[in-house]
């Protein structure tokens, strides 16, 4: 057993064992100020109000968001281990992998990779999006688009007005859906206006950098579907 391996076991218990008494690992203040031997605490305002004068359910409900907030900081650093470790352990399977060969691997690499266990019930993922963003390409391709649908029959091309309404959301200036821009590129029309507007649709694309993901799955037998593992708050349960 390794030393990460041990210490990640030993926070798992101690988290474990904190949770099942409600109490957090991390230290959030109080609040409280102590000034002239009173005890005072400070508003949103800044201004300092003696604890005395606060109403209880206030007090009340400033210790149970500080307590969360307690909880939420120790999950948030372990998981940040979580990442760290895991990308580690897949950067040292990958080396002696490339050692092996007598090739050698490189840490910033962008394929997306898969790990299985032995019995196929669980598998790491390993993947790398590219973040992009649109240049001002993108304005004349709009334009060019709804040139061609104001010159087209009301009753035609039903799709492309479908997937123009959500291309561009009008609620968040500038936001654009990159599924829907994929759609559009997909459609097969030959007005060369249309044509022109799909070469500033390619031209506009910009890849800014790259975010690699770990993903975890298990499932109870090797012809059974995926179960993700998740991590996400919003998602567990």
């Amino acid at each position: 057993m390794t030393d990460k391996t041990k210490t990640a076991e030993v926070e798992t218990a101690k988290q474990k064992a904190d949770t099942e008494t409600g109490k957090p690992q991390h230290s959030v203040p109080d609040g409280c100020v102590e000034l002239a031997g009173e005890v005072y605490m400070r508003d949103a305002q800044g201004r300092l109000t003696p604890l005395s004068m606060i109403r209880d359910q206030d007090k009340l409900q400033d210790q149970m968001v500080r307590k969360i907030i307690g909880f939420a900081l120790v999950l948030s650093a372990q998981i940040a281990r979580f990442r760290g470790h895991s990308f580690d352990d897949v950067g040292a399977f990958d080396a002696l992998l490339a050692e092996e060969y007598g090739g050698h691997a490189r840490r910033s690499r962008k394929g997306n990779r898969t790990y299985m266990s032995y019995d196929g019930c669980l598998k790491v993922q390993v993947q790398v999006n590219d973040r992009i963003t649109f240049g001002p390409e993108m304005q004349i391709a709009r334009d060019l688009i709804e040139e061609c649908i104001a010159d087209w029959s009301s009753d035609s091309r039903q799709e492309v007005r479908a997937i123009m309404g959500s291309v561009f959301n009008v609620d968040k200036e500038g936001e654009i859906s990159r599924t829907e821009i994929y759609k559009l590129t997909k459609l097969s029309i030959d007005d060369e206006r249309w044509q022109r507007a799909m070469d500033a649709v390619h031209h506009a694309i910009r890849v800014i950098g790259s975010k690699t993901y770990i993903r975890c799955y298990r499932r109870s037998a090797p012809d059974a579907a995926w179960e993700a593992i998740t991590i996400d708050l919003a998602k567990a349960g």
